[in-house]
């Protein structure tokens, strides 16, 4: 038979607290006990990167689970309640979310149901990618948050949906949490009705029931007792398309509403930066003069009279040169343009886009046949279609405002270049030389704008130096705006305040003048999370518990006791769409495990619901022992079956086991020791072609000793089959008992079984 043999062993400077095996590569995720989260190879248990905690993200890390094609990895930390979707190709968060408890369990499925209206769906193109443009990628050199969006080849938004299926990924915490998102990132559930700290979920692949093993104490000094939870998920079962098609709308919004997120986060960075060139070149002379004068009055002197202080022509001569003036003049315009490209290609962009998927999603809402008993609002859509449209008009407002601050700073660094030549007694071209009293008012307005002193602004960020005009847009606070634009004589704002009819109309986007862009970004994410959180609520109202079992209680001696698996197991079977729960009793028997099975139609029952698997060796059958005795051959109200894994174990050398993580469909295994930093890897189904001959001939023998003992023991026990044929029909027909579902041995049923026992 196949050997399992070691292929890889590593000492890990840290504490192991989770393993979780790749359901596609041979990849391992591992956290630590520091929080950090990493990816290993199979191959001698080499390490493809790591993730550190940070106070952004977390340092607890209590939870992991593969999305199932094994692109994302998501991890769950208990102390700041975020889940974090990582990329498999590199460590970086690709979506984050907040909840509200921290995570104990997660589990991410993949919904298998087929139908022609899902076929049509899943083979349909979307349209989103024929009518709308591709979304600039975000400039690299400003926010490392930025990253996820700055691949030029990238798609993001569709890596983050992966294939067109439905995918689940459901969140389970303490005091009965459980919510399921879409995709592992919109929620489109928040369940009810689950007492006691979540320990396992299993969403069925066809959406129509959730089993959840709870760990509840009903008093302080009490025993736990684990609980078994079957729901009934029937809505999100009989509404599939309808719910992959909202579900995917959904997702489209979130990664949108993070597009805009950052590229406001990139305007912020390119304003500082402005900032900061300015003071640092300002700084040291404030601190130098020896006048009472501002700077503004040091320039708006030069302005008037064309003579400077001793003091500001030092500073422009000496210390900013006419080659550094210009080199200046260039770093700032080419922020103030990636502010304004950032608007322009990306703020609009993003928020066109968001318009287009938010109107369809109003489309989707009117058709209540459809989506009423799912929960969509076409008036709480229509909301945020309003909001959307009110932050546009504030991202044009502020592209005036970019527009008009730029051609006041062409203006001064021109006027402030052609000074400083005459200073130095250099030629001055005819056509620099030519200044209009436009252009004057321009270089005076700079000056007034820019150079009032603010200590307070931003620590110190722009104490003598501000672009508070493009600034206040960019400031996240509830504050009005400190110089609003002014609308005097504005045709279009006469027209609408002389116009009661207007006012108040719908048709129109609310105009807030005196509130930040930054306000209004706020005030329209909330407005379509409300929307977007009423599917949630309602879809989570129709989950109702079914059944409701007490598997086992836990004494607080046998809760200290470390197990290699993590008992009570959930496991779905597809093919005949049955819930298993794998769990032991140590009260009753250690070497038993019981396998209680559900259908996944609530309203549909199995034969031999519960059953024993009895793990034991030939030896233990003594000649003298009594076929009474035998729990596979008894009639009992629960079924049993007995096991032999003589030729299947191996004893492992100098360590103590503590957990084991095994993936079957890979056929491997990873063996954590009991000081949680040793790992052993193991492959399942390997033969060694040097050893081959060999272990046949030592199997034959082992095979013949051991009929020879069978033979001999049946002839002494009256009660036992005769010859090895009546052995096989027996076996045969204890399988035909189990009805037409999987042996409860195999925990994938298209694989070859991997089994890990541990001595």
């Amino acid at each position: 038979m196949p050997a399992f043999r070691q292929v890889g062993e590593k000492q890990l400077p840290q504490e192991v607290a989770l393993m979780a095996w790749s359901p596609k590569r041979d990849l391992i995720a591992l956290a630590n006990r520091a929080g950090e989260v990493l990816l290993h190879r199979l191959a001698n248990f080499q390490r493809v990167w790591s993730l550190p905690p940070n106070e952004n993200t977390g340092k607890e890390v209590t939870a992991l689970a593969w999305r199932p094609d094994g692109k994302i990895l998501a991890f769950g930390l208990a102390d700041t309640k975020r889940v974090i979707l990582c990329d498999v190709e590199k460590p970086e968060s690709l979506h984050s979310f907040s909840v509200d408890a921290p995570i104990t369990y997660m589990h991410w499925m993949e919904v298998t149901e087929e139908s022609s209206v899902l076929t049509s769906f899943y083979n349909a193109e979307d349209e989103s990618n024929l009518l709308l443009p591709k979304l600039p990628a975000l400039p690299k050199n400003y926010s490392t948050t930025a990253k996820i969006f700055s691949e030029e080849k990238s798609d993001e938004i569709m890596k983050l949906l992966g294939d067109v299926r439905l995918n689940a990924l459901v969140l389970g915490g303490n005091s009965g949490f459980i919510e399921v998102y879409a995709y592992g990132m919109f929620k489109i559930a928040t369940v009810t009705g689950v007492t006691g700290s979540c320990r396992g979920l299993c969403l069925s692949s066809d959406l129509k029931s959730l089993s959840v093993i709870a760990e509840m104490q009903n008093s302080s000094d009490g025993p736990l007792e684990m609980m078994y939870f079957q729901l009934d998920t029937s809505l999100l079962s009989t509404y599939l398309p309808e719910v992959t098609r909202m579900a995917r709308k959904f997702t489209h919004i979130s990664t949108l509403l993070q597009y805009i997120k950052l590229s406001l986060t990139c305007m912020c960075e390119a304003w500082e930066e402005i900032l900061m060139q300015m003071d640092s070149r300002l700084t040291k002379f404030v601190q130098e003069k020896n006048t009472t004068t501002s700077v503004q009055d040091e320039f708006m002197q030069l302005l008037l009279w064309g003579k400077a202080s001793p003091e500001l022509q030092a500073l422009l001569m000496n210390q900013l040169t006419v080659k550094g003036l210009k080199k200046l003049g260039q770093s700032i315009e080419s922020s103030y343009s990636s502010i304004q490209k950032l608007v322009i290609s990306h703020l609009q962009s993003g928020s066109e886009a968001l318009l287009y998927h938010l109107s369809e999603l109003k489309g989707m809402a009117l058709w209540k046949q459809k989506y009423e008993s799912l929960g969509l609002d076409a008036a709480g859509i229509e909301d945020a279609i309003t909001a959307v449209g009110s932050f546009i008009l504030k991202a044009n407002e502020l592209l005036q405002v970019i527009d008009s601050s730029m051609k006041n700073f062409k203006a001064f660094f021109r006027w402030l270049y052609v000074a400083m030549l005459r200073m130095s007694e250099d030629h001055v071209l005819p056509e620099l030389n030519k200044m209009t009293q436009k252009d004057i008012t321009f270089v005076a307005d700079f000056l007034t704008e820019h150079f009032n002193e603010a200590p307070e602004l931003y620590n110190r960020k722009g104490k003598y130096f501000n672009v508070e005009r493009v600034g206040q847009y960019l400031k996240d606070e509830d504050d009005d705006l400190v110089s609003p634009p002014n609308t005097k004589g504005n045709q279009w704002f006469n027209f609408l305040k002389n116009s009661t009819h207007l006012k108040e109309s719908p048709l129109l986007f609310p105009y807030y003048p005196q509130k930040s862009l930054h306000f209004v970004k706020r005030q329209m994410e909330g407005i379509i999370d409300q929307c977007l959180q009423k599917p949630a609520d309602v879809i989570g109202k129709s989950v109702h518990q079914v059944i409701c079992i007490s598997l086992y209680k836990v004494s607080q001696s046998e809760e200290s006791i470390p197990q290699l698996f993590k008992l009570p197991f959930l496991w779905n079977n597809k093919s005949s769409s049955t819930h298993y729960v794998l769990f032991t009793m140590a009260e009753s028997s250690i070497s038993k495990i019981y396998i209680l099975r559900r259908h996944t139609d609530t309203s549909r029952s199995v034969n031999n619901g519960l059953l024993a698997v009895e793990f034991g060796t030939f030896l233990n059958n003594s000649i003298n022992e009594s076929s009474e005795s035998r729990l596979d051959e008894q009639c009992d109200d629960i079924s049993t079956r007995t096991v032999f894994l003589e030729s299947q174990w191996r004893v492992l050398e100098n360590m103590k086991a503590q957990y084991v993580a095994v993936n079957g469909i890979r056929k491997v295994s990873c063996v954590l020791s009991s000081n949680l930093r040793h790992v052993r890897v193991f492959e399942m189904d390997v033969e060694d072609d040097g050893e081959a001959e060999e272990e046949e001939e030592e199997e034959t023998t082992q095979t013949g000793g051991g009929e020879h003992e069978l033979n001999q023991s049946t002839d002494n026990q009256d009660n036992v089959c005769g010859d090895s044929a009546e052995l096989t029909e027996e076996t045969g027909e204890l399988e035909s008992n189990l009805d037409s579902g999987p042996d409860p041995c195999h925990w994938y049923k298209d694989k070859p079984v991997t089994c890990v026992i541990l001595l």
